[in-house]
């Protein structure tokens, strides 16, 4: 195993995002940074880096604790990295009022049917 590894690599590999297009997309788009900074793909990642995570349904900060290129099964991927105590709280916050109150869009996948499209005015009180 090597000392460091591309970021892109290790963010799919630790199961952040489900292709390293998509992490690279994220990094380039600055939903991924390293001690606070933006990075590139290619940038080293090294054991005890503190990434900020952002893919787009929940957002991490994490310290890595191991680099691996390959993916690997889910148990070996959250070995990777350890989630701050603060992110986690955040995140079961999230989550919590995700459960609470439901955006009333969020059963609908794709374009809305006439029906559903009626219900969807009906709540939010344009009819």
């Amino acid at each position: 195993m090597s000392a460091t590894v591309r970021i892109d690599k290790w963010l799919w590999a630790a199961r952040f995002f489900k292709t390293r297009s998509l992490a690279a997309a994220a990094i380039d788009s600055g939903k991924v940074r390293l001690v606070g900074e933006r990075v590139k793909p290619a940038r080293p990642l090294r054991l005890g880096d503190e990434l900020s995570i952002d893919n787009g349904a929940d957002s991490w900060e994490v310290l890595v604790l191991g680099l691996s290129e390959q993916r690997g099964a889910a148990p070996v991927a959250r070995a990777l990295y350890q989630e701050t105590a603060a992110s986690a709280a955040r995140r079961g916050d999230a989550a919590e009022q995700r459960k609470l109150y439901r955006e009333p869009g969020e059963m609908i996948k794709g374009r809305p049917s006439k029906h559903e499209r009626r219900q969807l005015n009906k709540i939010s009180g344009q009819e």
